[in-house]
């Protein structure tokens, strides 16, 4: 057996393209979506990430706006600038790319941005939204990895999900996520005892930990799906996931590669909640 691999970047382009049907429809009544991107000092890694959102909005029609500042910039005056996007009626989102400088809160930040405006979905209200099944933004990647289940056809109904990882921006998510999809869902993380146990029992396994070849072959039930949302480097500098792709294929039904899986789908997702935000404006 040689898994199926879900292409990411296949599906994110069949998604760009309804979302530019959807923002054609919008800007032909006057009301063009609007991205805000803000970006505080000179993470390297964080200027490749909001050129490539920046550019993804101007391939699908949004407005959008790239605001850069330095590093000392206080925490006073970024709040104070996001209160005035707040206010700004043709910016539908806001982005405050992380990460932030230490003298500045993140937490803070994030909620300063109103809640119809939060399309990373990583306010307390957004997550109180997820957690009551309340419509609302869905955070990108996980939201992104939901997409990439579906495209399978697989129905996730009475399975057992496990996701690997716990924290607020995609483990937490993706769990409530699969819960909304009728799965039977099992978190695993750092303090799990015997992470395999669970692991071989799955039909789903979302690895989001960020450690390369935290799942192996022996480690995954045969036939499951396998969703590598990890972003690392191999002893060649070579860009890698948090599985052992090359062995789990032989086991799993199917399984999204790195690069080329779920990375091409977050920023799509986000362009997905803009749009939306700018429907319900």
């Amino acid at each position: 057996m040689s898994a199926q691999l879900i292409d990411g970047v296949l599906l994110s382009q069949q998604l760009r393209a309804e979302i530019k049907q959807r923002a054609a429809v919008l800007s032909a009544k006057g009301k063009q979506p609007g991205l805000a991107v803000i970006l505080v000092g000179e993470d390297p890694a964080s200027h490749v990430y909001v050129r490539n959102k920046v550019k993804a909005c101007a391939d699908v029609g949004f407005h959008s706006t790239l605001e850069k500042y330095d590093a000392d910039l206080t925490e006073a005056a970024l709040l104070e600038r996001i209160a005035s996007l707040n206010a700004d009626p043709a910016i539908h989102g806001i982005l405050v790319q992380m990460p932030l400088p230490k003298h500045i809160n993140p937490n803070k930040v994030i909620e300063a941005i109103s809640t119809t405006k939060d399309v990373d979905g990583y306010s307390v209200l957004s997550a109180g939204e997820l957690m009551t099944g309340l419509p609302g933004f869905r955070p990108c990647t996980p939201y992104g990895c939901m997409k990439l289940i579906e495209s399978t056809g697989y129905d996730l109904r009475g399975k057992h999900a496990v996701v690997i990882g716990r924290s607020n921006t995609v483990g937490k998510p993706m769990a409530l996520l699969l819960l909304q999809a009728n799965a039977s869902v099992t978190i695993c993380h750092s303090a799990t005892p015997d992470l395999a146990y669970h692991t071989r029992q799955a039909d789903v396994v979302v690895a989001a930990v960020g450690r390369r070849n935290t799942l192996t072959a022996d480690m995954v039930k045969p036939g499951a799906i396998v969703i590598d949302v990890g972003m690392n480097r191999d002893d060649d500098g070579k860009l890698c996931g948090d599985v052992d792709t090359a062995g789990v294929r032989e086991v799993a039904s199917h399984i999204t590669p790195v690069p080329g899986g779920v990375g091409p789908m977050t920023i799509t997702m986000l362009l997905m909640n803009t749009v939306e935000a700018a429907e319900r404006g």
